[in-house]
């Protein structure tokens, strides 16, 4: 059967799925987890409301068949899922879809690069939000040192991982490593993505005044670098690129506060219990795994992601406003990946 792309009213065909596999992480990030809530006593999701590697291969199959192209699985930390190279290879050998990817912290990459790859992912997102121990080790709450990263990096590199590094900036924490972050990564011809900071969740304190703009950040870096810009490899690219003159390294930057993306977006989200979103800023998911599990047929799964698609009128980042950010419930990020 020939891939049956769906669109919505502003003609936005659904091309990538976001699988959140687990939403477990082993240290917080820039955006979530903070720790007066994310505590060693925050209770997560009981195993047998996550989905099982078969419920996702059955999804992903039939996202794939409506044309999706591409599988990013996110978490939490995706790398703690039981026996991840399993769902990869699984995932990978379904007809038409194109690109696996994963984003993870890099911790368990040492042990786990090679396997990944040999079972078919691809590419691999990095986050890392400062090269500064003592910086990092206050973001991510655990004392993890930059080396542990830099070790992740080294591993998907080994294992011809294609590897990009994702950096949020926050004013007021980090911004002092847009320029250090930029100089490694180009040293070391990685990808960097710059993310301006977002209110994902509702609990990471988001306030428009700590937020770096995409503007801002590439004027920092304007004043070391000579940059060109890049056309999108495709229709809904978030990230706008450029490249350092005279290299074939290219510095992203995904604008979502200051340069929304509403209309181009062509991305559904999956979290670890089954619920779809149609947009990382709406907290109202549709139960997939209910679904599935009182015997829904696959037509009638694929009838119910259909509806959802061509009914989203998600532009959050079009209306977002301090009294937005403060009020309307939004799904965490630990919950439902990047």
């Amino acid at each position: 059967m020939g891939k049956t792309m769906i669109k919505d009213q502003l003609n936005r065909p659904l091309r990538d799925l976001r699988i959140s596999v687990i939403d477990r992480c082993n240290f917080r990030c820039t955006y979530c987890m903070p720790a007066d809530i994310f505590g060693p006593d925050f209770a997560f999701l009981p195993k047998s409301e996550l989905l099982t590697y078969e419920e996702i291969e059955l999804l992903a199959r039939i996202f794939v068949d409506l044309g999706v192209e591409k599988i990013r699985l996110t978490g939490g930390e995706p790398l703690l899922r039981k026996d991840l190279p399993i769902l990869v290879k699984n995932l990978s050998a379904i007809e038409g879809l194109n690109d696996i990817a994963l984003t993870t912290n890099g911790v368990l990459l040492p042990k786990l690069a090679g396997e990944l790859k040999e079972a078919g992912l691809l590419r691999v997102n990095i986050s890392l939000d400062s090269l500064n121990d003592e910086l990092f080790g206050k973001i991510n709450g655990r004392n993890v040192k930059v080396q542990t990263v830099l070790n992740g990096i080294k591993a998907a590199q080994q294992a011809e991982l294609f590897v990009k590094i994702n950096m949020v900036v926050k004013k007021g924490l980090n911004e002092s490593e847009i320029v250090p972050m930029a100089k490694f990564c180009k040293e070391q011809g990685l990808q960097l993505r710059f993310i301006e900071y977002m209110d994902v969740g509702s609990t990471n304190g988001w306030k428009m005044d700590d937020v770096i703009t995409k503007k801002e950040i590439y004027e920092i870096l304007k004043e070391h670098y000579l940059l060109e810009p890049v056309d999108p490899d495709y229709f809904g690219e978030v990230a706008k690129r450029y490249r350092y003159k005279g290299t074939q390294t290219d510095v992203g930057f995904i604008p979502s506060v200051s340069e929304s993306f509403c209309s181009s977006c062509t991305r559904a989200r999956l979290s670890a219990n089954g619920q779809i979103f149609t947009c990382l800023f709406n907290g109202n998911g549709h139960d997939m795994k209910e679904l599935m599990r009182n015997g829904a047929s696959e037509e009638e799964i694929r009838q119910r992601i259909i509806d959802i698609w061509s009914g989203r009128k998600d532009r959050y980042s079009d209306e977002r406003t301090e009294e937005t950010a403060r009020y309307r419930k939004k799904i965490e990020m630990s919950y439902i990946g990047g």
